[in-house]
């Protein structure tokens, strides 16, 4: 089975500035750069020793996921926690695994180096060879349910909470909600704000969290926006619920959302 989506106005073709671009587009640039500068100027300490921020050294492919594929009121904002070290961190996109970034969404483009790179978790590009689970079963679902990209953002936009990978010594990744209250204060009000534009900008349906931190996390930045807020399963290999296979439970959760038929 797949769905169209609601047609909407196809975003335009131009690339590379906001003259000309969809209002919702331009927006999440604007807020893109606020929420990259925000986290910029954190400082976080062992056990974190290297933090990529994919917003800046991938930004030619962040700025083409928005060009395309930002609009004014989908069903939902499926909305993620921070970027997979195969996924958003090499492709700019969130749960951005490569092939279907490149194939399925159109999106190939250069993508430079973090200021310090870990020797463990080498940021290749669209080159890297390895695989983002996560990121393999969203948009291999979405790829296998609507006939087009175009359709699936139609319905949805797709966005992380944090856009920073951070990493221990070892290689070991560390997501936003391990880290200490003293970094963690300080980033998730910079997220949060970022998080609250982006609803105030694109005014999705819903917002629907990948997981229950970003549930939560959406909970906590949206207090006083009218807006009903849910979960789905997150994909992650590190759930034995998903392993069980993540793609017919979240569609039923999808479902019983009203995002899909």
């Amino acid at each position: 089975m797949s769905w169209d989506g609601d047609m909407a106005p196809t975003p335009s073709k131009k690339r590379g500035a906001s003259r000309g671009l969809p209002s919702a587009a331009k927006e999440l640039r604007s807020i893109t750069n606020r929420l990259s500068k925000g986290v910029d100027a954190l400082d976080f300490a062992e056990p974190t020793t290297h933090v990529y921020n994919p917003l800046v050294y991938a930004r030619r492919s962040v700025n083409e996921y928005l060009d395309r594929f930002a609009r004014k009121g989908p069903k939902a904002l499926l909305l993620g926690m921070n970027p997979g070290p195969y996924g958003m961190a090499q492709t700019g996109v969130p749960f951005g695994e490569i092939a279907v970034v490149r194939d399925w969404m159109g999106i190939e483009c250069s993508v430079d180096q973090p200021p310090v790179v870990h020797p463990k978790r080498p940021i290749e590009g669209f080159e890297c060879t390895r695989s983002e689970v996560s990121g393999r079963r969203l948009w291999g679902w979405a790829a296998e349910h609507f006939p087009t990209a175009d359709a699936f953002f139609n319905s949805m936009f797709v966005w992380n909470f944090c856009p920073l990978v951070f990493m221990e010594e070892s290689g070991k990744n560390r997501t936003p909600d391990k880290l200490p209250a003293e970094e963690r204060d300080p980033l998730f009000e910079v997220c949060d704000r970022s998080l609250r534009e982006v609803v105030l900008a694109i005014e999705p349906a819903q917002v629907i969290g990948v997981g229950k931190f970003a549930e939560g996390r959406a909970k906590k930045a949206l207090e006083g926006i009218d807006i009903p807020i849910g979960t789905v399963l997150h994909p992650s290999p590190a759930s034995p619920m998903a392993n069980r296979g993540w793609a017919p439970q979240a569609e039923k959760q999808l479902q019983a959302l009203g995002v899909i038929p």
